[in-house]
């Protein structure tokens, strides 16, 4: 299981780069179904949709409208950094059975410090999940990769 996750966490590093280069804040995340296909993919769309861009908003947003709540109960969100509780409400209320994420929403208050556009909330996804009245799996933060996705925010937030 640490492998697979692995292998996809480095995916949404890979989509934060992207979504750097297109002038957008360095998040990833994708949705993978059951079978550990990808379903869809999103960087964030700070450009156009400004502090609600996040790219696991727009990933559960998605979700939500193409699949059916029990599929999505078998599905698993990751997250290039822990999603806000913002994002880990969307994942919630989609339906999302499992979120994963490489980085914590701490160690990146660190790097965007008290940058205007990414202000985070210190609250992990663990506590927006655990006063709903469905579970909601977390598997984070992974030690092996933080490292990378915190390259991708460096020179970024300043």
């Amino acid at each position: 299981m640490r492998e697979l996750d692995l292998q996809h966490l480095r995916e949404t590093i890979r989509i934060a780069k992207e979504s750097r280069q297109a002038g957008n804040h360095p998040f990833g995340a994708t949705l993978v179904d059951p079978n550990g296909d990808v379903l869809i993919r999103s960087g964030n769309s700070y450009k156009d949709n400004k502090g609600v861009g996040h790219a696991e908003l727009n990933v559960a947003r998605e979700a939500s409208r193409l699949y059916d709540f029990e599929f999505l109960e078998k599905c698993t969100l990751y997250s290039s950094v822990e999603p806000c509780c913002m994002c880990a409400g969307a994942c919630y209320w989609a339906g999302i059975g499992t979120v994963v994420y490489g980085m914590t929403e701490k160690r990146l208050a660190v790097l965007t410090g008290d940058n205007q556009e990414n202000l985070t909330l210190d609250m992990p996804c663990e506590a927006v999940f655990s006063v709903g009245q469905r579970h909601v799996e977390t598997r984070g933060p992974f030690s092996e990769i933080e490292d990378e996705v915190a390259e991708g925010h460096r020179g970024f937030w300043q």
